[in-house]
C-alpha cells in the first residue's frame, strides 16, 4: 500500500492561511502540527509535549488565528510565553500567517517596553495579545487588558515558565478567564505543577507528545572538544577561523561572560555583540537586527536572553560553557539547523564536567563525537584558501594595468618579480600569519578515560544531590530578607533569576526565616554577580548576599519542585545528612573551621562605616 504524504491543504484551514503559509515556502506539516491543528480547528483543548524546534508556534498559531472573528474589536487569542523573545517571536510568526486577513490586530505585551506603547495598541482594538505572565497580570490589574471575552488561550513553553517562577502569575491570570474558553498547552517536560493546571482549567484536553527533538530534529552535527592543551579563549579562536559558517551563537553561563567573549571577538576581527538582561529592549532588537541582515555574524548570549531567538543565518552553535543541565543543550542547538537547514554544535567540556557530557548523551540517545582543536596546519590551509581568494578577486579589478606600471617604476628591472611578491605577502598577511610554526606536543588522552577517576571518586548520588537533579558543587549564601519582610521563596528566585540572567534551574535549595534567607548558588560564581547580587532588591529590600560556605552532602531538592514545606526551625542543617541538625548548629561548625559567619554585627557595621 502507498503512502500518502499530508500537506497544509489536507487540514482544513482557510485560503488566506493557506497562502501565507505557502510564502513561507512550508507545504508539509510537522508531526505536531499534523496531530494538533484538527483537534484546535474542532474547539477541542490540546495537551501537547514537544521539544523546541518542532514547529509547535504554528501548530497553535495557524487553527486559532483561522477562527478569529475579524468584527470583534476585542482580545479573542491570548498567548503566553516565559520570556519577551519568545513573545515577540510568536508575535511576528502571527502577522506572517495573518498578512493576507483584514482586520487582524496583533500587540505583543513584555517587560522593558513603554506602558503607554501597549496601551495605545490595545486601544486601538487587538484581538491577539501575546506577552509574558508578568506584564499580561500588571495590564489585568490596571483594568487595561479585559479578558472577559477571551475565546483561546496559548500557554507555550509552560515548563519554563515554572522554572522561572512565573507559574503562580500563570494560574492568576487563567482563573481570570471566562468558563467557555478553548486552552492549549505546550511543555517540553510535564512536572506536577504542571499537571495541576491542567486538571483545574482544561477541559477534557488531548494528549500530544512528539518524541524527543532528536528523533525529529533537522540535520544538526554535534561535536564535543574536552578542554585540554590549549586554553578556551585561544580553541574558540582557532574553531571559528576553520569552521564554514554564516552566522553563528555562542553560549556562555554568565552576562559576565558574554562580555568577555564578545571582546575577545572584536579584538580578533569578528563581527560579534553580546546578548544579555542588561541591554535594553530596543538594543537587543537592533542587535538581533544586524544579525538578521548580515551585518553581524557572532552572537555571544546566555541561555535566557536567547530564548526562543529564530534567526535563519545561524549554522553554528558553540558551547562555550557546557550547561548544567541536558534539556538547555537541545535548547541551545536547537537555535541551527531551523527548518530543514543544516547545522553545526560543537561543545567545549572540561575535565569536571564529564558526567554532564554523559546526561547530554544520555538524553539525546545519541554520543556526541570528540574532535581536536584545529593545529597549525588547518590555520595555515585556512588562511592561505582565504588569502588566495582575495588576490583572485583583486586580479579582476580593471585598475590593474595602472598599479603593473607603477611596479615597474618602483623597482628597477634587475630585482626579482618573485622576491618583490614575497615580501608583498609578507606585508599583507598583517596579524595572520600564512606560515604558522607547529603546534607544541599535546599529549592525546581518550574522553573516557579523562574525567573517569574524578567520576569513581564522586558518590553515585551526587548528581541527584542539589536542586533539580543538578550535578554542579554548590556554594551557600546568606541574604537579609525574610519571611518577616513579605518574601517567598518566587521572589527571590526572580531576582537572582532577572539580575544575573541565570536561570532558575541552577538555584539550589532556598530557606526562609524570619529575618534573612539562605540560597545555593553553583560554585565559581564570577565576583561581579555577586556583588551586583549584594545590592538586588527583593520587596524593596537589599539582599545583602554574604558568603557562608560549600554546600557538603545530602539530598538538596528545592522546595519548589514539590517537595514538603517545612518552616525554617524544621529544616535540616549543613550537613544536610537527614540528622536533624539545625541551622545554629551548622553555624557552630562552620565558626569551627574558620569560615565566615554573618552574625557578628558590629562587624557589619564597622564594615559599612569603611564604605
Amino acid at each position: 500500500m502507498t503512502e500518502t504524504t499530508m500537506t497544509f491543504n489536507d487540514l482544513g484551514l482557510p485560503e488566506f492561511i493557506l497562502n501565507a503559509v505557502s510564502d513561507l515556502g512550508f507545504s508539509m506539516p510537522s508531526p505536531i502540527q499534523q496531530t494538533c491543528i484538527p483537534h484546535l480547528l474542532a474547539g477541542q483543548d490540546v495537551l501537547g509535549m514537544a521539544q523546541t524546534g518542532s514547529g509547535k508556534t504554528a501548530a497553535f498559531s495557524l487553527p486559532l488565528l483561522a477562527q478569529i472573528d475579524t468584527e470583534q474589536k476585542h482580545p479573542q487569542m491570548l498567548v503566553m510565553a516565559p520570556t519577551r523573545e519568545l513573545a515577540i517571536q510568536v508575535a511576528d510568526a502571527c502577522e506572517q500567517f495573518v498578512k493576507y486577513a483584514k482586520g487582524i490586530r496583533i500587540v505583543t505585551l513584555y517587560g522593558g517596553q513603554r506602558y503607554d506603547i501597549q496601551l495605545r495598541a490595545l486601544k486601538q482594538g487587538a484581538q491577539v495579545v501575546v506577552g509574558t505572565p508578568g506584564r499580561i497580570l500588571d495590564h489585568i490589574r490596571r483594568n487595561t487588558l479585559d479578558l472577559s471575552e477571551l475565546r483561546f488561550i496559548v500557554l507555550d513553553e509552560a515548563d519554563e515558565m515554572l522554572r522561572m517562577g512565573f507559574i503562580d502569575d500563570v494560574e492568576t491570570v487563567m482563573a481570570e478567564l471566562p468558563e467557555q474558553h478553548q486552552t492549549a498547552l505546550f511543555s517540553a517536560t510535564m512536572p506536577e505543577p504542571i499537571r495541576r493546571i491542567t486538571k483545574r482549567f482544561m477541559n477534557d484536553p488531548q494528549e500530544i507528545k512528539i518524541q524527543s527533538t532528536q528523533r525529529t530534529a533537522p540535520d544538526i552535527t554535534q561535536s564535543c572538544w574536552y578542554v585540554h592543551g590549549f586554553r578556551k579563549n585561544e580553541a574558540l579562536l582557532r574553531f571559528l577561523e576553520v569552521e564554514d559558517f554564516d552566522a553563528a551563537i555562542i553560549f556562555t553561563r554568565t552576562k559576565t561572560g558574554t562580555l568577555d567573549v564578545t571582546e575577545l571577538l572584536e579584538k580578533h576581527g569578528f563581527r560579534a555583540a553580546a546578548l544579555n538582561g542588561d541591554m535594553t529592549q530596543q538594543l537587543r532588537e537592533q542587535t538581533l537586527d544586524r544579525l538578521r541582515n548580515g551585518s553581524l555574524d557572532i552572537l555571544v548570549a546566555t541561555d535566557v536572553a536567547a530564548r526562543g531567538l529564530d534567526v535563519e543565518r545561524i549554522s553554528l552553535v558553540v558551547n562555550y560553557d557546557i550547561p548544567l543541565d541536558a534539556e538547555s543543550y537541545v535548547h541551545r542547538i536547537g537555535r541551527t539547523g531551523r527548518a530543514g537547514r543544516a547545522g553545526r554544535a560543537l561543545l567545549f567540556v572540561e575535565p569536571r564536567e564529564n558526567r554532564l557530557l554523559k546526561n547530554i548523551e544520555r538524553l539525546t540517545k545519541k554520543p556526541i563525537d570528540e574532535v581536536e582543536v584545529p593545529n597549525h596546519s588547518a590555520l595555515q590551509e585556512c588562511r592561505r584558501k582565504k588569502f588566495v581568494a582575495q588576490i583572485t578577486k583583486q586580479l579582476e579589478h580593471h585598475d590593474l594595468d595602472q598599479y603593473r606600471s607603477l611596479l615597474e617604476d618602483l623597482f628597477t628591472a634587475d630585482q626579482d618579480q618573485e622576491d618583490i611578491a614575497a615580501a608583498m605577502l609578507m606585508l599583507l598577511q598583517g596579524k595572520q600569519k600564512l606560515i604558522l610554526p607547529p603546534d607544541p606536543p599535546i599529549e592525546k588522552r581518550g574522553r573516557r578515560e579523562r574525567g573517569e577517576r574524578r567520576d569513581r571518586r564522586e558518590n553515585p548520588r551526587s548528581a541527584e544531590r542539589r536542586g533539580y537533579g543538578n550535578p554542579q558543587p554548590m556554594d551557600l549564601y546568606r541574604i537579609e530578607v525574610g519571611r518577616g519582610d513579605g518574601v517567598e521563596v518566587r521572589h527571590i528566585v526572580g531576582a537572582i533569576a532577572n539580575e544575573g540572567d541565570i536561570n532558575s534551574r541552577y538555584i539550589g535549595h532556598i530557606k526562609l526565616y524570619d529575618d534573612y534567607s539562605t540560597i545555593e548558588l553553583p560554585q565559581g560564581m564570577p565576583k561581579e554577580l555577586l556583588q551586583m547580587f549584594d545590592k538586588t532588591r527583593v520587596m524593596n529590600k537589599q539582599m545583602r548576599m554574604s558568603f557562608i560556605g560549600e554546600v557538603k552532602g545530602g539530598d538538596s531538592r528545592d522546595e519548589r519542585e514539590g517537595g514538603r514545606r517545612r518552616s525554617g526551625e524544621e529544616k535540616r542543617g549543613f550537613s544536610r545528612g537527614g540528622r536533624g541538625d539545625d541551622f545554629a548548629r551548622g553555624e557552630r561548625r562552620f565558626k569551627e573551621k574558620n569560615y565566615r559567619t554573618f552574625d557578628d554585627k558590629p562587624r557589619r557595621e564597622r564594615r559599612d562605616r569603611r564604605k
